[in-house]
């Protein structure tokens, strides 16, 4: 696909998944938010009413009533259903997985540095994850063990950072990160598919016939958009990964991920129960805030590369040519790559200006946190990590001994 084609169609996948998810994630946090904060209610109603609610926004005044289920005379004549979100969601989703990993010969997808995996390979791994990962999410909490509700979460978050260890042993940290995250929109999207939705429609369909209806339905279908509420926030991260490398590019990867799930599962407790919020629960999420933190933290490359700046004087031209070699395929003013029709992020490595400007860049990226090159395509050695760490900590003078290129 010419580049042009690949790069529109990039964007308008991201468009249509990023609006998809914010209406998906905001019913969810809407929803949540309206049964944690449901009253009895203030006058008899018929049915079986649970609650009410009161709200007001832009100008108007709503009213919310909760019911477990319907009477045949209680159903609607339009009924809204929130199904859509989800599955547009999820199918952009995939389709952006397969342009940004699967497509450009998995440049993103693979890193030798890591694993010599073939690309059909990490794609042929990459399907089974999320197929069989979300089967197995469902064999536990069907199975009578998933009734008990602690254990289950426990084994099911074992389960998913054995999964990142494993993925960043195999793939780039950025698409490890990536693929746990579409792991968790797969398993979110199947509850909505297989279960949440089915539900409703045999509680609606049994109200319409006369027969009793099922209301253990209900209450299994609630539990799994529960399940889909508290992945909502680690399933974001994974999604805004990509533009820190501290985190995937770790060398404790997994363990950082496996932090910043407990984050943000721990942030959407508070953030439902505010005042009743359990102490441990907040006390253990900033804890793993803070061991995060601790874990990605970055001096400055003066201070964390002494025995860089002790080292030999690193000529300018010798960086310079580890920069043509190993970089300059994709970050010159037009790329050799094919995957690439404009430098990555501006990034252009072309003459001693360039090179000086983004010397920080190159430290953190191809020195520090080895993220650099993409899935280390060109080959790039230790040995000459440690040399372009060496320059710069050096100064990054383009004019240093040795002299630079005409």
């Amino acid at each position: 696909m010419p580049a042009f084609a690949l790069e529109w169609l990039n964007l308008l996948l991201r468009w249509v998944h990023v609006v998809a998810g914010i209406m998906w994630i905001g019913d969810s946090f809407l929803f949540m938010w309206m049964d944690k904060s449901l009253v009895p209610a203030s006058r008899p109603r018929e049915g079986a009413v649970v609650g009410e609610l009161w709200m007001v926004h832009s100008g108007g005044f709503y009213e919310v009533v909760k019911r477990t289920h319907l009477r045949p005379n209680e159903v609607p004549a339009h009924l809204h259903w929130f199904m859509w979100e989800a599955f547009t969601t999820w199918i952009s989703g995939f389709f952006l997985l397969g342009v940004v990993y699967y497509f450009g010969g998995g440049v993103l997808l693979v890193d030798r540095g890591v694993s010599n995996i073939g690309v059909p390979q990490a794609i042929a791994l990459s399907l089974a994850v999320l197929i069989g990962g979300t089967l197995t999410y469902d064999a536990l909490w069907q199975s009578p063990f998933g009734r008990r509700r602690g254990p289950a979460a426990a084994v099911s978050f074992g389960l998913i950072v054995g999964l990142a260890w494993g993925l960043t042993h195999v793939y780039s940290g950025r698409a490890a990160f990536l693929h746990v995250g579409a792991l968790l929109g797969t398993i979110m999207a199947a509850n909505v598919g297989r279960h949440i939705i089915p539900a409703q429609r045999k509680m609606l369909a049994a109200t319409r016939a006369g027969a009793p209806v099922d209301v253990t339905l209900g209450e299994r279908a609630k539990g799994r958009s529960i399940h889909n509420h508290y992945l909502t926030l680690p399933v974001l991260f994974t999604m805004l990964s990509s533009h820190f490398p501290a985190t995937y590019g770790n060398p404790h990867a997994w363990l950082v991920l496996a932090l910043l799930i407990v984050v943000g599962a721990a942030a959407k407790y508070v953030m439902n129960y505010r005042a009743r919020s359990n102490r441990w629960v907040l006390a253990s999420g900033l804890a793993a805030l803070a061991a995060v933190i601790t874990l990605t933290a970055r001096v400055p490359a003066a201070a964390r590369a002494p025995d860089l700046r002790a080292a030999p004087p690193v000529p300018f031209a010798e960086a310079q040519g580890i920069i043509e070699r190993r970089c300059l395929s994709c970050h010159a003013a037009k790329p050799s790559n094919p995957s690439f029709s404009e430098p990555p992020a501006g990034v252009v490595l072309e003459g001693p200006q360039g090179i000086q400007r983004w010397a920080p860049r190159i430290m953190e990226r191809a020195v520090v946190t080895k993220t650099m090159p993409l899935g280390n395509l060109t080959g790039m050695t230790d040995a000459e990590r440690t040399t372009l760490g060496a320059w710069i900590a050096q100064g990054a003078k383009p004019d240093s001994a040795g002299g630079s290129r005409p």
